[in-house]
């Protein structure tokens, strides 16, 4: 069985880097699934970019920028290109351009599942969109 893709979006990796409760215990476990063979850990460079700026206000630069570093080397990132942005702007569907990034990132990399807390922005998706709960219920509990 080939490792099942998923996508972490911004406030999933801004609740790690800021050490955000009660979610960050879901989350972490989330993101420790880079680790895991059965799953592949995406995230984009603007998720990146996002959870810096959050980390740098909590943490300083220097701390928020060794955090980014390691999330960098254990994540694999999405590329975000012309395409992204024009499927993006044309799908009327789309009300946050940055999550039809997101999303158009995550599709490109063939994942199958966004997981975020923002659910409702992501209402346009065809691909699966969980909470890291949800995710961790429905995909890590019963893979086992």
């Amino acid at each position: 069985m080939p490792p099942k893709r998923i996508f972490l979006d911004a406030n999933v990796l801004v609740t790690v880097l800021c050490n955000e409760y009660p979610r960050f215990s879901a989350c972490a476990r989330v993101l420790s699934l880079a680790d895991d063979p059965r799953f592949e850990v995406y995230t984009s460079p603007l998720c990146l970019a996002i959870g810096a700026y959050f980390a740098e206000k909590k943490n300083g630069k220097k701390l928020a920028r060794k955090k980014i570093g390691l999330l960098a080397e254990k994540l694999s990132i999405t590329t975000m290109n012309e395409s992204i942005v024009e499927r993006t702007i044309a799908n009327a569907k789309v009300t946050d351009i940055e999550d039809g990034f997101q999303y158009y990132s995550a599709v490109d990399a063939k994942c199958t599942c966004v997981v975020t807390y923002d659910k409702r922005d992501f209402h346009f998706s065809e691909v699966e969109v969980l909470d890291a709960e949800q995710f961790l219920l429905k995909h890590v509990t019963k893979r086992k």
